[in-house]
């Protein structure tokens, strides 16, 4: 790669921050006008001429300006770009939102993902904590209608799933609760081959609801991550990359396209160590459909029990810094709330609340 001046790493700086305020191709009137560079107009174009036959800038028109390139973003972004922190304000007001529902770990990914679409403008992409192996925490059985039985399981790290099953005859809600009482104090903590393995003392029903938990576990063995939560969709489809009625279809096709995105996170995200950033632009090559998208990433979660995925997805043209800071904010306080849901779902000591 070619390495740049100082002066060349000021104007794509400039270039940049004024193509993501202004959404329209920068030139070298703009820059020596609106930033006070002491450079004159002639100089200027020579050195964004030069920054174009690099590759980090393209002239959309003729007679136009300069917007970032790929390249030009990922230099942006990997040399330049500041992150922008979270206001204390707002940091103190998302932890209290979070510690007044600590204990419904269910809600943790949805408004992890309503809070980081405010804060950046842009679409939020969560998963919910997910074991990286199964391991009971809690399991619940709770008669509905006739012979179906709800099963309310609960898995270390806070995943919660639940199963409706049918018996062969009614049993009474008492025994259906004796029966997830001593599940759950025979079980709690094991993996699904141990409980697999320790199925013995039981009588026919305790068998055959064991044999659910053991089911249900090895589906949430099977999956890549946890449910995916999404907010923000709108802020994507109302910049102006996306006022075309098909690029906003595309648009909307992406998030839709959940197989795409489990794969994302497999190839990104999952060996990746707990609250690193990473940004992907422009599909990285190997996403055909994200070609017009940057998606800031960052996993969450306690090393070797659960984990889940905080992200951002929003037009090239996005601001780094302040989504960057907010995806990096979001990822330490939701790896926070699992490790602390490992501990006898310890609470939060109001001193703790404000960061």
């Amino acid at each position: 790669m070619e390495e740049l001046t100082e002066r060349q790493k000021v104007i794509l700086t400039l270039v940049t921050h004024e193509h993501i305020n202004s959404a329209s191709p920068v030139g070298s009137k703009v820059l020596v006008e609106k930033f006070n560079i002491g450079l004159s107009p002639a100089t200027v174009r020579n050195e964004m001429s030069f920054l174009t036959d690099q590759g980090y800038l393209r002239q959309p028109h003729t007679s136009a300006g300069r917007v970032p390139t790929e390249k030009g973003y990922r230099f942006f972004v990997g040399r330049l770009v500041r992150e922008r922190e979270v206001p204390l304000s707002s940091r103190r007001r998302i932890s209290h939102q979070f510690f007044q529902m600590r204990n419904e770990v269910e809600q943790w990914a949805r408004l992890a993902a309503s809070i980081l679409a405010d804060q950046s403008k842009a679409a939020s992409l969560i998963t919910a904590p997910h074991p990286e192996h199964a391991l009971l925490k809690h399991v619940e059985f709770i008669s509905t209608v006739g012979r179906q039985v709800l099963m309310v399981l609960v898995l270390s790290g806070g995943e919660l799933r639940q199963r409706i099953q049918s018996l062969s005859e009614p049993i009474y809600q008492e025994r259906l609760s004796n029966i997830g009482t001593f599940l759950t104090k025979r079980f709690q903590g094991n993996e699904t081959w141990r409980i697999k393995n320790n199925l013995i003392d039981m009588d026919e029903l305790e068998l055959e609801l064991a044999g659910w938990v053991v089911d249900e576990m090895e589906r949430a063995d099977s999956m890549i991550s946890g449910e995916i939560f999404f907010d923000g969709i709108t802020n994507v489809l109302a910049e102006p990359e996306f006022n075309d009625t098909e690029d906003a279809r595309k648009a909307l096709r992406v998030l839709e396209e959940r197989t795409m995105l489990h794969d994302l996170f497999a190839k990104t995200i999952m060996n990746g160590e707990e609250g690193t950033v990473q940004v992907l632009i422009g599909g990285e090559g190997a996403w055909e459909d994200l070609r017009q998208y940057s998606i800031v990433l960052s996993k969450y979660g306690a090393p070797g029990i659960a984990f889940g995925t905080v992200g951002v997805l929003g037009p090239m043209r996005m601001a780094y810094g302040k989504t960057i800071s907010a995806v990096r904010f979001m990822s330490g306080l939701l790896s926070d709330l699992v490790s602390q849901s490992l501990y006898d779902d310890k609470i939060i000591p109001s001193s703790e609340v404000d960061l």
